[in-house]
Formats: structure tokens, C-alpha cells, sequence
């Protein structure tokens, strides 16, 4: 039961998903650091909290990634922040690939990867009020508009992250759909456990823990737009 007074099942009874399938091949590369980094890096799914703090090792604070792709964002706020733990969630096992050669290459230790669905990672695995971090960056927009019931930004979500921070913790999103960006802030508006941090109807400036990715700089070369939403758990 959460706060609202629903179970995890009556609030994603209608199936909401953080990815669709489009599972490539693995690399040569790719395969070698899963079958040798996984056992040490991985977090298997099973319905049941996670003690973090075993986890890692310590007691920093943990930020969550949902959907790194390839990883290369993920293994640099690593890097830049040692002092931060940080768990990535990808279904797609050629980024969860990529991301192990990064942390095998940067020589991470703070980083914690899950290869499952991360509405029931963090539904199953994450403690409430447990997280300083959650972190959605550019998740899939289903542009069409008869797929926008497909987003992963929806009310029913947004209560879910929002009970997994800790009170002071921080919810970043971003996306270059601007539609999308509208839905989230709408979304995350009307979320009374959330304050949005640029104040009621305002988009945030990138903070300077998210890398400007190599695709965000060729959008802003082309005039795309990019919509950060920065949010504190009340």
C-alpha cells in the first residue's frame, strides 16, 4: 500500500512499462563486460526491498537512473561524483554492455546496474523515502498522439518516484519533445508530494550534473529545444 492509499497492482493495472522491446546484438565488446562485470555489477530483479547500503558498501546517497541507453551520461556523473552512488536501470542489454565497459574503463566503483523494468524495480526493489536522486532523461515520447497513453510520465508513476525519494530529494527530467515536456510538467505540477524548483509552470536550466549529451549538441545546432523539469520531495 502507498501513501495514496492504492496498491502498486491498482496503480499500474493498465500496464504501464518504462521501455518497448527493440533489442539489438551485443558487440564483441559488449558481451565480454557483461559475462566478466555483471556478477559484480548487476542487481537481479526479485520482488523484495533492496538494502542499499549492502549494495553499494556505504551509506552515500543513491541516485537512480531509469533508461541510460549506452551509458555514457551515467558513467560520467559517476566519475564526477564519487561521493554519490548511482544505480542505473536499462532494459536493453547492449547499453547494460556499454555501460560495464565505461565503468570497467573509468575505473568505477559506485555504480549498480538492473537489466529489468524499472516500474517494478522501483515498485518491488527501492525502499520508500530512500533515494536523494531520480533521474529520466529524453525517455521514449511515443510521438504519435494515439501512443501517448504509452508515456512512462504519467500521474500514476510520478506518485511512485516521488515515494521512493527521501524528503529533499530530487526528481530531474528532461526531454526534446515539446509536447512532452508540457505533459511532464503538468504531470508533475499536480503532484502534491513535488515542488517544482523553477516554481509552478516553469521549466529549469540544465543543472550542471547532467552532460550535455553529443545528441543534444547537435539538436541545439539544428535550433532543437531541450526542457529540463527539476522537482524537491517535499
Amino acid at each position: 500500500m502507498n501513501e495514496t492509499g492504492q496498491t502498486p497492482g491498482e496503480i499500474f493495472r493498465r500496464g504501464i512499462r518504462s521501455f518497448v522491446i527493440r533489442q539489438g546484438r551485443m558487440t564483441k565488446g559488449q558481451q565480454r563486460a557483461y559475462d566478466l562485470l555483471w556478477p559484480r555489477y548487476g542487481v537481479p530483479y526479485a520482488p523484495e526491498p533492496l538494502d542499499l547500503s549492502q549494495l553499494f558498501g556505504n551509506d552515500n546517497p543513491v541516485w537512480v537512473e531509469i533508461g541510460f541507453g549506452m551509458g555514457q551520461s551515467l558513467a560520467q556523473m559517476a566519475e564526477a561524483h564519487p561521493e554519490r552512488n548511482y544505480l542505473g536501470i536499462e532494459v536493453h542489454r547492449p547499453g547494460v554492455g556499454a555501460l560495464l565497459m565505461e565503468v570497467e574503463k573509468r575505473g568505477l566503483t559506485n555504480i549498480r546496474i538492473s537489466n529489468h523494468d524499472a516500474v517494478e524495480v522501483l515498485r518491488d526493489q527501492i525502499p520508500a523515502r530512500s533515494l536523494a536522486g531520480v533521474m529520466v532523461y529524453f525517455p521514449d515520447p511515443w510521438h504519435k498522439k494515439r501512443h501517448h497513453k504509452r508515456r512512462l510520465i504519467q500521474p500514476p508513476f510520478v506518485r511512485l518516484l516521488a515515494e521512493r525519494l527521501a524528503p529533499g530529494g530530487l526528481l530531474h527530467l528532461a526531454t526534446d519533445w515539446q509536447d512532452y515536456a508540457e505533459q511532464m510538467l503538468a504531470v508533475c505540477d499536480a503532484e502534491p508530494l513535488l515542488e517544482n524548483l523553477a516554481g509552478e509552470g516553469h521549466y529549469h536550466p540544465r543543472p550542471d550534473w547532467r552532460p550535455l549529451t553529443k545528441f543534444e549538441q547537435r539538436g541545439q545546432r539544428l535550433g532543437h529545444g531541450v526542457w529540463d523539469l527539476l522537482y524537491r520531495r517535499r
